[in-house]
């Protein structure tokens, strides 16, 4: 698709309110529409979904994507599926400069697969079953991020409903992020010639500290990630025959991870896994802690249960705000998030299991290599295992985090000014505990780059696990506030290269 171009002289700034009613009549018309019937399709990320090819369900949603971007009809948009053989698809647009162009880029990126489904769904609700209510759209892949190509376009809309100038845009819609990215690299080395001089990368795969403000992410945790198998038998025998003689493949395995984690505070043991945290994040862990208070750590779904007539409730690792942040965002923890070997609790014998394997994830500090750390891991839990067990760590592959570059004062100024006009509050800085392998492979690609990481995952959203949602009146006003930025860099750009008044 090429539409033509306007030919008017461009607006020299963008209209905050007419820019927020225009998105959020596009997203109550169409938008909501679109993401309810993209949550019906089970588009597994191919890390969870082996025969994604004959499933078809990454092309049906990443199709639907692109019909629906070219039945927008943005002046000047040409998009195409780009395909490299034997990895999945990525949508790739390409939108020029309106106004004087001066060379800068503006690259926005989001995917289209999903998590896998997950248990423990309210009733009423499950990942394939989209639910609009009360202004939340539940389903599992809305919020991470099926929503990023829609929003984004609808950004470009308001733009060019105002006739307001913006720099070249290109979108990145990728399917393959819930699996560590593996597929992407290839294509922005394949289209890094048609990627041009990107100054602003705007990431639409994040999070929010609350609904209340814009949030913009100024780190991301890399991973580690892989299988603990512990083996000690060829098969089952009879626990009563066999065990105080046949050593426990599960305590094997607690001795294992003991020489990573000290299970009574949670902290990982090796020093290579740990880094100093920058004195700026510190300092913003600081300011954003005394905006979120306690909710740093209440907007978790904790275990409760009566006692005596009170209720009591699971605890987290700190109650200091502070900390609290820090410990998700720049302290590195390990999660197991699998586990093999066990027979269902009303199938398990009298028997001793022949081997117990785990599925780990360890949640790398931003500034840790994410290679370095496999190989010690793996020589750290393979090495003198206990009894002369088997014991096997298969990497499942690792992400470095990412620190984002240091904030240019026309940057900050258009945030700040796009979350007062929308959210009546200043943006807000937070770390996140999660991965995005693409920023740290565009922050090495484009080091003069501003990164504009956000999203919508805010309190209880809870991207991976039961009962996702997107708020959509935030993700209205997030819409809104992505256009207001991207129209006050060519701005920027001009007052940079203006001629100095003379004295």
């Amino acid at each position: 698709m090429n539409a033509p171009l306007h030919r008017e002289m461009p607006a020299a700034t963008l209209d905050a309110e007419r820019a927020l009613s225009d998105v959020s009549a596009r997203w109550d018309g169409d938008i909501v529409k679109q993401l309810t019937d993209y949550i019906a399709i089970p588009a597994k990320s191919p890390g969870f979904d082996a025969d994604w090819a004959a499933h078809g369900y990454l092309e049906t949603v990443l199709r639907n994507a692109a019909a629906w971007v070219e039945a927008q009809k943005v002046e000047g948009l040409k998009l195409e599926i780009v395909r490299l053989e034997g990895r999945t698809p990525v949508l790739f647009f390409e939108v020029p400069a309106t106004g004087t162009d001066m060379g800068e880029t503006v690259l926005m990126y989001g995917h289209l697969d999903k998590q896998p489904e997950f248990t423990g769904w309210r009733n009423d609700l499950g990942p394939w079953t989209p639910k609009y209510e009360n202004g939340l759209l539940y389903g599992r892949g809305g919020a991470d991020d099926g929503y990023a190509v829609y929003a984004s376009v609808a950004a470009l809309q308001a733009l060019k409903s105002q006739g307001a100038a913006h720099p070249r845009i290109v979108g990145l819609i990728e399917t393959c992020e819930e699996s560590g990215s593996y597929d992407l690299l290839p294509y922005v080395d394949a289209l890094r010639p048609r990627l041009g001089n990107v100054e602003l990368v705007i990431c639409l795969d994040s999070g929010a500290g609350n609904y209340d403000q814009l949030w913009l992410t100024t780190s991301l945790r890399g991973m580690a990630s892989g299988t603990l198998k512990v083996e000690v038998l060829t098969e089952g025998i009879h626990s009563g025959d066999a065990s105080g003689l046949v050593p426990s493949s599960f305590r094997i395995m607690r001795q294992v991870l003991d020489r990573l984690e000290d299970s009574a505070t949670g902290r990982l043991l090796p020093a290579s896994f740990h880094c100093e945290v920058p004195s700026d994040r510190l300092a913003q862990a600081r300011a954003t802690a005394a905006i979120l208070g306690d909710e740093v750590y209440k907007r978790f779904p904790w275990a409760h249960y009566d006692c005596g007539g009170s209720t009591m409730f699971a605890l987290p690792t700190t109650t200091d705000p502070v900390e609290a942040l820090l410990n998700r965002t720049w302290k590195p923890t390990l999660s197991v998030t699998g586990a093999e070997g066990f027979p269902a609790l009303k199938d398990a014998g009298n028997v001793l299991r022949p081997y117990t394997a785990f599925k780990l994830s360890l949640r790398l500090p931003p500034l840790v290599d994410a290679a370095e750390a496999v190989q010690n891991l793996k020589k750290l839990l393979e090495d003198n295992a206990p009894y002369q067990a088997r014991v096997t760590f298969e990497s499942g592959g690792g992400a470095t985090g990412w620190n984002a570059p240091t904030i240019t004062p026309w940057f900050e100024d258009a945030l700040n000014k796009a979350s007062r006009a929308h959210f009546g509050a200043s943006c807000g800085y937070i770390g996140q505990g999660g991965t995005i392998p693409l920023m740290n492979m565009l922050s090495a690609g484009f080091p003069k780059a501003q990164m504009m990481v956000c999203g919508v995952l805010g309190p209880k959203s809870n991207a991976h696990g039961p009962n996702e949602f997107l708020h959509v009146p935030y993700a209205k006003k997030l819409t809104a506030a992505v256009a207001e930025v991207i129209a006050a860099l060519p701005a920027a750009h001009r007052a940079a290269t203006a001629e100095p008044v003379a004295a």
